[in-house]
């Protein structure tokens, strides 16, 4: 008994619901009893098998004609399974119902295995929380935390909200919302994300992001929207159904009239039902979607793949997309000789210790990043809004700003040096001068630097013969630059919202299917108004996250080529799905009418043909194109 419970606990993990358990045991003792029925039993096994496998069937089938008036492949089987008892032919009805849940049973659980890799988040969802009052540790439901809760998380334990860290040192495996395959070190100051995994220190921290808004209930949204029956060509397998159904009706009643033959047209009724075509469709979308999820996608509409199959553009918007949206120093130019390149990289850095501007916190970060030296303190710190700081370092006074800043405070710049400067300014990239105790020692230049991954990204994307495009509200300089270090041909600068809009609006009106690709606020409109909207998840907003049909978790742009790759072949599985099952369903009548298949046989053919659709669908969990 005990190996049985371990195994249904095993076959719950892997996606399996009690109904399962239900219908395979009730599959189970109807395979026996139809076994036994060549022995001397006491009770008829056939009859057995139809009250407890056939009756489920016609309930479903009489509730679904009653209340919607839908008709599906139950009604076929119900009135095959009817006319068998009534011909006498019981052991045939019994093996047909049989047969009928065992192929629903496939299809549950094929379904539900596609499913699994997605709905595992919803079981990492913490239950509890360590929250601090008045000094004292107390544990709530993780539900209960509010905005601001100091919160203490132990080793080994889940984060349950989003917060940053106010003391301690960790390392937290973030895997599941960014799919990085190593832990990141945090400490005081960083931001941490509900659902990742504390893998050792204990750590407090305040929380900011709870209940409905933290990471991993916003990530469960997108799972749950993820449904297979938004799909529109699913609508069009089911219209065919209903009118195979009718069909089917219409030729078993005639071929009953010509021959004679009742078992005939029985046989009919069960090879003609459409379960196979139905299955096309759903089988192979469920598929894809736990496919993509395993690259780091999360698909919100189910017609989202079937839309991305089809389109000939892909616009980018270029900060956070094919940047990584934090300026970076990638070049320090000293003229003075008493000080090296790395001299003056850590006077400027000393100088924006205490600025609040970006691009100052970013000529420290990459100081640190870069040396691994500390800063010096900076006295007499100074901010000119619009121009610079001014600081004293080491008893010299330090000038970091723009050009402004240095014509106020009365020096000018060589021709040499603004002439070096400008070509970088031409690239779109930002160049901050610098003067110690009033004379100018040199510049530092910022940039945003593209993805390592996007070049290669976008000319995989060209040999699926798709036309990429840059939609971005940078000026024109940055644009071109990026857009000319990319290989991208089209290139749109200056984009308002709006113009975004206008653009994608201009490709729809010439019958391009477009996609859009963005991560903040102002790509949210543009998002929603392409063919298809891809969200950088990782990094993007949330008002761009909630107007995508497709979230990039990981922010991993190099996977896009592979998600545009699966969705053709999503569709073309499809298309072989629904042509297999017509020509199965048109072969077996043939036999049936003949009189080659009786009901029995004309069962298993059937369902043959659902489970080859399955099997066909379910190798999309793991196909990767070939490079």
């Amino acid at each position: 008994m005990d190996k049985i419970i371990v195994k249904l606990e095993s076959f719950m993990e892997a996606g399996g619901t009690k109904k399962d358990i239900i219908l395979l045991a009730v599959s189970g003792t109807a395979l026996l009893v139809s076994i036994f029925d060549l022995l001397p039993l006491p009770f008829d096994a056939a009859w057995v098998a139809i009250v407890l496998c056939g009756i489920p069937i016609i309930l479903e089938a009489v509730i679904g004609l009653i209340t919607a008036f839908d008709i599906k492949a139950d009604v076929l089987v119900s009135l095959a399974l009817i006319a068998a008892v009534c011909i006498g032919e019981d052991f045939a009805a019994g093996e047909v119902a049989f047969i009928m849940q065992l192929g629903a049973l496939l299809e549950d659980l094929t379904v539900a295995k596609a499913r699994a890799g997605i709905e595992k988040l919803i079981r990492l969802t913490p239950q509890t929380a360590r929250i601090i009052r008045d000094g004292q540790e107390q544990i709530i439901p993780a539900p209960n935390v509010q905005i601001g809760d100091i919160l203490r998380v132990l080793p080994g334990e889940t984060i349950p909200v989003d917060g940053i860290l106010v003391s301690g040192q960790t390392s937290v495996n973030q895997a599941v919302m960014t799919g990085e395959s190593l832990p990141v070190d945090k400490g005081a100051g960083d931001e941490v994300s509900s659902g990742t995994s504390n893998q050792f220190g204990a750590f407090e921290m305040k929380a900011s992001r709870v209940g409905e808004d933290s990471s991993i209930q916003r990530m469960i949204r997108l799972v749950q929207s993820a449904d297979a029956g938004k799909a529109k060509i699913v609508g069009i397998a089911d219209r065919w159904a209903t009118w195979i159904v009718v069909t089917a009706l219409t030729v078993a009643a005639l071929t009953w009239l010509m021959t004679g033959e009742v078992i005939r047209a029985v046989t009919i009724l069960v090879v003609f039902c459409p379960c196979a075509l139905v299955l096309a469709t759903p089988t192979a979308i469920m598929a894809a979607i736990g496919n993509a999820t395993g690259h780091g996608f999360l698909v919100r509409e189910g017609d989202a793949l079937e839309r991305l199959a089809l389109v000939s553009k892909i616009a980018f918007d270029k900060t956070g997309t094919l940047t990584y949206g934090n300026p970076q120093v990638i070049k320090v130019k000293s003229i003075l000789p008493q000080y090296g390149e790395r001299d003056l990289y850590g006077l400027i850095a000393s100088a924006e210790l205490l600025s609040e501007h970006p691009l100052g916190k970013a000529v420290v970060r990459c100081y640190k990043q870069e040396t691994g030296s500390s800063v010096l303190p900076a006295e007499e710190f100074q901010m000119m809004p619009g121009e610079g700081v001014s600081a004293v370092i080491g008893g010299k006074r330090l000038l970091a700003g723009n050009e402004k800043m240095i014509s106020a405070n009365g020096m000018v710049l060589s021709g040499d040096l603004k002439e070096e400067a400008e070509r970088y300014f031409s690239q779109g990239c930002t160049v901050i001068y610098i003067a110690i105790d009033q004379e100018i020692a040199g510049f530092v230049v910022l940039s945003d630097t593209v993805r390592k991954e996007s070049g290669q990204m976008i000319e995989q994307l060209k040999k699926l013969k798709l036309q990429p495009v840059l939609l971005t509200g940078d000026n024109e300089n940055a644009a071109k630059a990026i857009a000319g270090e990319l290989y991208i041909e089209e290139v749109y600068a200056n984009c308002l919202p709006e113009d975004k809009l206008k653009r994608i609006d201009a490709c729809q009106k010439n019958g391009e299917k477009i996609c859009m690709i963005g991560d903040g606020v102002n790509d949210a409109p543009a998002l929603k108004m392409a063919d298809v909207g891809i969200a950088m998840g990782g990094i993007g907003s949330d008002i761009a996250v909630d107007a995508a049909d497709i979230a990039l978790v990981d922010d991993e742009v190099k996977e896009l080529p592979h998600l545009l790759a699966l969705s053709r072949k999503m569709m073309s599985t499809i298309k072989y799905n629904m042509v297999f099952s017509m020509g199965l369903n048109f072969l077996a009548i043939a036999l049936a009418v003949s009189g080659a298949l009786n009901p029995v046989a004309g069962a298993l053919v059937h369902n043959a043909g659902s489970v080859a659709v399955i099997i066909n669908s379910s190798l999309l969990l793991k196909w990767r194109k070939k490079v």
